[in-house]
């Protein structure tokens, strides 16, 4: 099997020099360039499987030369070298499309971790299966999920920090584990957190770890999250929980690649890559002071939106029976089937709620339908958009009201003797129960003391909608 090539770009002899002997003696060929030209040339000539550039030479950038790659070259993964807390134009480099960065002086032990993780995403066939599986579970056909696929897959590729924009329940974890799965880190762990969900006062502990005896209750040495995902992807999700004083601790461990645990005498490196998520708007956080924008900066260096389910209206349907199939597996009975009636109200309506809320749906259907056959009432949906403004304000009007304008309502019928006069009793219990239960038919139904097929018989005869 022939050798891997890599291609370091610097000016420096003694940096050329110490990572040749260095990737050398990792079994790698190395080349060597002293300039923009010279890398130019060389790219043209061979096909390198990594690339090392420093971001300063003396005919351009190595940003330029990033820039080249990732578009001419996208097979090969180019990392920068930057000067040490050059923060700036490492996060440059990764929004130009480097896989990852390293600090001058070089430290040998996280430049192989590197090479090892860029090696593994130049590895096609491995990243394929890994793709054809994260595919698998991200549901749709619309183009704007076709879209988000193919993002994911070449944001898989490289260490760049992601923030996952999206509404609560759109599915912004199973992107990130997607991510994941996809990259060169897949072998290792996928660590997901969440950050509203750990007091503050023990978030330094869970994110760094501590020593025994450093505080009351320290009984043992205990690894931090950060230890723990090492070598893998840790997933902060709900990123905009996090108290002030821990997105400075925060910020330090992705500039520095290590962790201080409390009672610790020094630091352990730490190679992660952070993958973050939050239903909140965390650019309007940092303009409001409330997170911090150097953190903000180094965690958004890509902006990854999952899309609202009202967006992708079109993968209801395939999503409904996924999730049906899903939960009758689970449950190890056949599943259930949507009537055509039942499938067109999923599709008009708008969950708030997402990808989660459809599952609730489903979930309640199927305790709720007979036969094994889930109808629109089974469903139990909330009024969409200007509807549920109009029940809303329905619900704030007194009763004398509402008895007026069903008497109005039924002023035409009124010549129907004794059957219009009961008809227009039970329609006003009718409706008078549905708004009282928030248009919830089981809790209509068992407030009026009939059954739920009753009340569907009913609602259909009086042609109440």
């Amino acid at each position: 099997m022939a050798k891997q090539t890599v291609l370091v770009v610097d000016d420096e002899r003694d940096i050329r020099e110490l990572l040749s002997i260095t990737l050398g003696r990792m079994d790698l060929d190395v080349d060597t360039a002293a300039s923009v030209g010279d890398a130019k040339r060389m790219l043209g000539e061979v096909h390198y499987d990594l690339c090392f550039t420093d971001m300063r030479l003396p005919d351009g950038t190595g940003q330029e030369l990033i820039e080249l790659i990732s578009h001419a070259y996208p097979d090969t993964p180019v990392a920068m070298v930057t000067a040490y807390g050059n923060v700036e134009a490492a996060v440059d480099a990764l929004k130009a499309g480097a896989f990852d960065f390293v600090s001058k002086p070089v430290d040998i032990h996280m430049l192989r971790r590197l090479v090892q993780s860029a090696l593994r995403a130049g590895q096609a066939t491995e990243a394929d299966t890994g793709a054809q599986a994260a595919a698998g579970r991200l549901i749709g056909e619309s183009q704007v999920m076709q879209d988000l696929r193919a993002r994911i897959a070449k944001l898989a590729r490289s260490q760049a920090p992601i923030y996952i924009s999206g509404e609560s329940g759109v599915g912004k974890e199973l992107v990130a584990r997607s991510i994941h799965e996809l990259g060169p880190r897949a072998t290792a762990a996928f660590v997901p957190v969440n950050c509203g969900a750990i007091p503050s006062e023990l978030m330094e502990s869970e994110f760094f770890g501590h020593k025994k005896g450093s505080f009351t209750g320290a009984h043992a040495d205990k690894e931090g999250l950060f230890q723990t995902a090492n070598g893998g992807t840790l997933f902060l999700d709900e990123v905009a929980e996090l108290p002030l004083h821990m997105q400075v601790k925060l910020l330090r461990v992705i500039q520095e690649k290590a962790v201080r645990p409390i009672g610790g005498r020094g630091e352990v490196p730490v190679d992660v890559r952070i993958l973050s998520a939050t239903h909140k708007d965390l650019a309007h956080l940092t303009q409001a002071g409330k997170f911090r924008q150097d953190l903000y900066y180094r965690i958004n260096v890509i902006e990854l939106r999952v899309p609202p389910l009202r967006e992708r209206a079109g993968d209801i349907v395939v999503l409904a029976r996924h999730i049906l199939k899903r939960l009758a597996e689970q449950a190890g009975t056949p599943a259930p089937t949507l009537q055509p009636a039942a499938l067109k109200a999923l599709t008009e309506y708008d969950f708030p709620g997402n990808v989660r809320e459809l599952e609730n749906v489903l979930e309640r259907a199927i305790a709720l339908c007979e036969g094994g056959v889930i109808e629109p009432p089974d469903l139990m949906l909330e009024p969409n958009g200007h509807d549920a403004a109009i029940a809303d304000q329905d619900r704030d009007e007194d009763d004398d009201d509402d008895a007026a304008e069903l008497a109005a309502a039924a002023g035409e019928d009124d010549a129907g003797g004794l059957d219009s006069y009961m008809s227009n009793i039970e329609r006003e219990a009718i409706t008078q129960a549905l708004k009282e239960t928030r248009f919830n038919k089981t809790a209509a139904a068992r407030k009026l003391g009939i059954t739920f097929r009753a009340l569907r018989y009913k609602l259909k005869k009086l042609g109440i909608d």
